[in-house]
């Protein structure tokens, strides 16, 4: 049974946010069999985090971008924006059909990383390290104007071996910034393995909370878990919240792809292709049920 809160309305049609997160992994799939590249594995594992931040949490729409108290979000972990695109063309900032057919060609907006020159883009990123730091300004100057938004951000957890990272950290729990909230995309892989050979993260939790942070867990797979971890980090007052997400690499693409590293960044043959868009579509009518 589908829980009656993951349905939403977009344009007065009821919408399941399950069914549309298996929606906007396949057109993740088109815009990279298009573009001929793309880091697919990240993508589909942080898409629910996206599906839940868009429509469940942050105050941003095409109608407010100029609302100096909108929320504020930036997509650290820049090299997942074929997630972040169709997330934002579901939203209405972006023509779909156009992202799929430009994506990563010479001359397009669409490019591998965040493009701040696009509707609803706070920030170029992708340099890994660099969208905590900033978030960390954008939420104390926030506090200092007396500007209502919150700030959010997305990082990967093999971001999180940058130094910078930390440095905002503690900024963040210096200065008390309740109205910022950082989610680590916890999938344990990244390009060269898994993230615990390749460079520990040990207990999270304990390492952001000796930082002054509020820390929570949250199946990153899943909205109704992240939309409950969102409202509790609104709660906390005089810190900021870190909601550790922990998610599957490939997540909706099946066996062919879930929790294998060689899918960080992949482009499918056809015969991929056409699997991973059965699984999918499999999936998206469970949801539908």
């Amino acid at each position: 049974m589908v829980i009656a809160f993951i349905y939403i309305y977009i344009g007065g049609i009821k919408v399941n946010l399950e069914a549309l997160s298996f929606e906007c992994r396949q057109n993740v799939l088109d815009m990279i069999m298009e573009g001929r590249a793309g880091h697919i594995g990240g993508d589909f594992s942080v898409m629910d985090i996206l599906i839940t931040l868009y429509f469940k949490q942050m105050n941003i729409s095409p109608d407010n971008l100029d609302d100096p108290d909108r929320d504020l979000f930036v997509m650290s972990k820049g090299h997942s924006v074929e997630a972040y695109y169709a997330v934002l063309a579901a939203k209405g900032f972006l023509d779909i059909e156009d992202v799929i057919k430009n994506f990563s060609k010479f001359g397009s907006p669409y490019i591998g990383h965040p493009n701040n020159k696009l509707p609803g883009i706070e920030m170029n990123s992708g340099s890994l390290g660099h969208g905590l730091p900033v978030c960390v300004g954008m939420a104390l100057a926030n506090k200092m104007d007396g500007k209502t938004g919150r700030v959010y951000t997305v990082m990967g957890d093999g971001e999180l071996a940058e130094g910078s990272v930390w440095e905002g950290a503690m900024a963040a729990g210096h200065y008390k910034l309740d109205n910022l909230c950082a989610v680590v995309d916890r999938n344990r892989l990244q390009i060269s393995g898994n993230t615990e050979d390749v460079m520990a993260d040990d207990d999270l939790d304990a390492r952001f909370r000796a930082f002054g942070w509020n820390s929570i867990h949250a199946q990153g797979n899943n909205i109704e878990s992240l939309n409950e971890a969102f409202e509790e980090a609104k709660t906390c007052k005089g810190k900021p919240t870190v909601i550790i997400a922990d998610t599957i690499k490939g997540y909706g693409g099946g066996e062919i792809m879930e929790n294998k590293a060689d899918w960080h960044h992949k482009v499918p043959t056809q015969e991929m292709y056409e699997t991973i868009s059965a699984e999918l579509l499999k999936r998206r009518d469970a949801a539908n049920e």
